[in-house]
């Protein structure tokens, strides 16, 4: 991996644990976040001259602490509560002992704890996730406003009162009690799944998968699960995201392009992570109490039974969904049953059930190259290559861009030879 690219994945690997640290630390969101700014600043410059450092997170967190140290010292708007260094410390003389530090169990919490302030109840969901996608992601705005189907004016206004609202709570969060977290647990549950998803599918930049933001979803999962050992909905969070994370290896091929789920070779899936997946789902399940997440995690449990493509249960698949629209229905939801209709059913089913989500949807990428793949099945080549092309305006990511143009021009040869008859 090119050393640009090596730089760009470690910040994303680094931001949600290096801005939790940074925010306990100064208890206030705007500072932090300025803290890892100047950190990744001069990380650009250090490590393009010297390279990686050892542990690239602690290096972060160790220099954006005490930029912000110094900074403040001399604006002088911050009293600290323990004695701070007389002078800043060369981060590359202690990395050693932050590398220690990182792994102290009170740091790990950190981003949970991230998590359950910015899911204050006097917070409104959306503003819980906006602001959660924006901090502890990274997100653009652009990105936060597009996703919440907003201006993206609107969503800086709606992140900046978040933003004070949480921080003013900050210091009342240091310990929240049980009642407190159980009260914000479907709201940090739902923001580790947001958070998977951008490692399992990028909503944009030129790397469609980031593995590190997968596994960091899966830590903060199974620190829920600690928290909270007897939710059957948090295991099923887990349990999805472990049986999707399974595949990652078969998802992209040598020369770095997706492979399509039933062109994976399944012998690059992970079985232990299947079968921590598999057990969790069957304990979850015997709860009696199936959720969102718990449904999901079935249907990936489904594709991950079958030894090949063609052995895929698609009929349990549609029924899963089915059920899934009835707990959880949103346009998300009603494409991917039209995928297990059309795969049941053949793809007019499967167009039919989209038809009516093409307002809902109609700026939503996976929804065009949906419907062009079925399309294309059904024989219709040319407005297929609408769809697709529709899709790439949509901005896919790098390697979604490249698997859309082989698709079109996959979908112009076959109109060639049609034409041709």
């Amino acid at each position: 991996m090119p050393l640009e690219s090596e730089i760009a994945a470690h910040f994303a690997m680094a931001r949600p644990r290096v801005l939790a640290a940074l925010t306990r630390r100064f208890s206030d969101i705007d500072l932090a976040e300025e803290a890892y700014q100047e950190a990744c600043l001069r990380a650009l410059e250090r490590w393009r001259r010297d390279g990686l450092p050892r542990d690239p997170t602690g290096w972060l967190l160790l220099t954006g602490r005490n930029a912000t140290i110094d900074r403040v010292r001399r604006d002088k708007r911050i009293v600290f509560q323990d004695v701070m260094p007389e002078q800043e410390e060369d981060p590359g003389d202690v990395e050693a002992d932050l590398a220690d530090e990182i792994d102290l169990s009170e740091l790990r919490d950190d981003v949970l704890r991230l998590m359950f302030m910015c899911c204050h109840p006097d917070l409104s969901l959306q503003d819980q996730l906006a602001l959660a996608l924006k901090v502890i992601g990274g997100f653009s705005v652009e990105k936060i406003a597009r996703a919440f189907v907003v201006r993206p004016k609107a969503m800086e206004q709606r992140i900046t009162r978040a933003k004070k609202k949480a921080s003013s709570l900050a210091t009342q969060l240091d310990t929240p009690s049980l009642q407190e977290r159980a009260a914000r647990l479907d709201a940090v549950s739902t923001m580790i799944y947001l958070l998977f998803n951008e490692g399992y599918s990028a909503s944009g930049g030129d790397i469609h998968i980031h593995t590190e933001l997968c596994e960091e979803a899966i830590r903060l999962a199974r620190l829920l699960i600690a928290l909270f050992p007897s939710q059957p909905e948090v295991m099923g969070l887990l349990s999805l995201c472990l049986l999707q994370h399974s595949r990652r290896r078969a998802r992209i091929d040598g020369k770095g392009g997706l492979v399509p789920l039933e062109q994976q070779d399944r012998s690059l899936w992970s079985r232990v992570e299947i079968s921590e997946g598999k057990v969790l789902l069957e304990k979850a399940l015997l709860r009696g109490r199936p959720g969102s997440y718990q449904i999901q995690a079935a249907i990936a449990a489904v594709h991950c039974a079958a030894a090949g493509a063609d052995d895929t249960d698609w009929q349990e698949i549609e029924r899963l969904y089915a059920a899934l629209e009835q707990v959880h229905p949103t346009p998300v939801v009603s494409l991917n049953r039209a995928v297990a209709l059309a795969k049941v059913r053949g793809a007019a089913a499967g167009l039919e059930h989209l038809s009516s989500l093409s307002d809902a949807l109609s700026n939503y990428l996976y929804f065009h190259t949906t419907r062009a793949a079925l399309l294309d099945e059904g024989g219709e080549t040319r407005e297929a290559i609408r769809s697709y092309k529709r899709a790439l305006e949509l901005g896919p990511t790098g390697q979604e861009y490249e698997h859309i143009r082989e698709k079109i021009a996959l979908c112009g040869q076959k109109q060639k030879n049609t034409d041709a008859m």
